[in-house]
């Protein structure tokens, strides 16, 4: 039985696989490697676990193909409905097994991973002590050792790319909301602020709810920030689009050898399709993220501001297979309307793809936009104005805004890596909640007068030095701002919430104090927005 099982699974990959052969080429290739499984089963000297094998098998299979052609077991499979459809108790991470570690795909935003400081990338290689890399774990093994009840704390060992040593995080269980919205609010009496994390099944009426919500309170013009958007459904990025876009304009379209080509076109009515538009990105937004940033910049309708986007168009298409797994296999590539391939090269491998984010940093990208070299052939013009604008790998923002890396040190990242920030100013809050809701009744009367201590920062020290955590006065002068800042952001969303963070948070983000000033000061806008003879 578990044999036939097998023979089913590698006979559906060998289907998904084939690209120009014939249909009993194909079958006789997935024929001869049934083949070799059923040998090791029956004659390898050591017992072996055939679902394992073939699970490994199917992820390498797919993984040499492309970057974004993976294999989601059952478990798996329904874990991410889990995270789409309801809410789940856990540390609130999005994970692939890969090379029998714990790869972290995502943090979902504003979870419990996420505010101690895990990012895309890291790898958990213990689990309370418990080496879990390279020990054939599987799914089943890290939804046990990681989900559990609200209020219930687990330690995991971190291998972030670039570090020698691990790093050690304290995380605390608890409820994981899936929303699509993390932040929205009035930046002042005429411009409205979105910040979208994903774009899911609940995105667009979160969306329109919320734009709603700022048109009643007065909003002329629009912020939507995209940066950290790693994507998700290509049609609730094109139903966002169809919102800001107007008439019958294309939005994207998708191109593949062996399913039909297709084009996206705005369909309706929408919500925004006036007043002025700016678009936060950065280097981790991708695919749906690109596709919105993409057609609003081709149709000349905002303004895109920040650090070239990742550059993912690829389009995925899901296919279960017989045990309740799934493939998720490339099929297409898509074009923003101006015929623009947003899609970064994968030529040279995965892991130089995994790389190229760490690799426009070294090269001065994110400093310097003069790093960063378009040829000729990717350069396209605008639909209405006529503007030049480059394809060849993810999004170019009209105005490029370079990261700022001075405030960070070795302590301020070991205060947030380690949780001890977090849990800080978690426990503050707790301790001083009615005194401080006395002073400051509503977030106006906070944002406008509350600034920490050095009562409460001498504190802070104190609890990091007691977590083991040695001061570092030099480091504590070069990220003080930030830490003043972030403690201020913290306690914000401890009393009232994540649009309060990101209220007191936007303050120090250049990219959004870009995208401020642009709206405040028409003639920026007119200047990007600017028809080429």
């Amino acid at each position: 039985m578990i044999m036939r099982n097998i023979i089913k699974i590698l006979a559906v990959a060998f289907f998904v696989l084939a690209s120009q052969t014939a249909y009993g080429q194909w079958n006789e290739e997935a024929l001869k490697l049934a083949q070799v499984m059923e040998k090791v089963s029956r004659f390898y000297v050591d017992t072996i676990d055939e679902s394992a094998v073939v699970e490994r098998t199917i992820v390498q299979m797919l993984h040499e193909l492309d970057p974004h052609s993976s294999y989601l077991s059952k478990e798996e499979l329904e874990a991410l409905n889990e995270q789409l459809e309801g809410e789940f108790e856990g540390i609130g991470v999005s994970f692939n097994i890969l090379e029998d570690t714990i790869y972290i795909v995502r943090a979902i935003s504003g979870g419990p991973s996420e505010r101690v400081g895990i990012t895309a990338g890291d790898r958990i290689v213990r689990v309370e002590g418990e080496i879990v890399a390279g020990t054939g774990i599987t799914t089943r093994d890290v939804q046990r050792l990681l989900k559990g009840p609200k209020g219930t704390r687990v330690k995991v060992s971190v291998k972030r790319r670039n570090n020698k040593e691990l790093l050690e995080f304290s995380i605390t269980r608890d409820k994981i909301p899936v929303y699509s919205l993390d932040a929205s609010y009035m930046v002042n009496d005429r411009i409205g602020y979105l910040k979208l994390a994903r774009f899911s099944h609940t995105t667009i009426d979160e969306f329109e709810k919320a734009l709603k919500s700022l048109k009643e309170q007065g909003m002329e013009d629009l912020i939507i920030d995209l940066s950290g958007n790693g994507g998700g459904w290509l049609p609730v990025a094109v139903e966002l689009a169809d919102h800001l876009l107007s008439g019958n304009k294309e939005i994207v379209s998708t191109e593949g050898s062996r399913v039909p080509n297709r084009k996206y076109q705005a369909r309706k009515s929408g919500l925004f399709e006036e007043g002025n538009l700016v678009i936060m990105i950065d280097g981790s937004s991708a695919s749906a993220s690109e596709i919105v940033s993409g057609a609003v910049q081709d149709w000349d309708r905002g303004v895109i501001v920040g650090r070239r986007s990742f550059g993912k168009g690829l389009v995925q298409q899901p296919f279960m297979l017989t045990d309740g797994s799934l493939i998720r296999l490339t099929v297409a590539r898509y074009y923003t309307p101006t015929g623009r391939l947003i899609q970064k090269s994968y030529e040279n491998g995965y892991e130089e793809y995994a790389l190229d984010l760490i690799n426009r940093y070294n090269k001065g990208e994110l400093s310097n936009s003069d790093s960063i070299v378009f040829p000729p052939s990717q350069q396209y013009r605008t639909l209405t104005l006529n503007r030049t604008v480059y394809g060849g790998g993810g999004i170019m923002p009209d105005y490029f805004v370079p990261m700022d890396t001075t405030v960070y040190s070795n302590y301020y990242r070991s205060l947030i890596n380690l949780g001890i920030f977090n849990q800080f100013v978690l426990q503050y809050v707790d301790n001083h909640r009615a005194e401080l809701l006395n002073t400051y009744p509503d977030f106006e009367s906070f944002s406008k007068s509350y600034e920490p201590s050095g009562s409460e920062l001498d504190q802070l020290i104190s609890f990091a030095t007691g977590e083991e955590l040695e001061f570092s006065e030099e480091d504590w002068n070069i990220s003080k701002s930030q830490i003043t800042m972030l403690f201020k952001s913290y306690v914000a969303r401890d009393l009232w919430g994540m649009d309060q963070f990101f209220e007191v948070y936007n303050k120090s983000d250049e990219v959004f104090n870009k995208a401020v000033e642009i709206l405040e000061n028409p003639s920026m806008l007119h200047q990007k927005l600017a028809k080429v003879d």
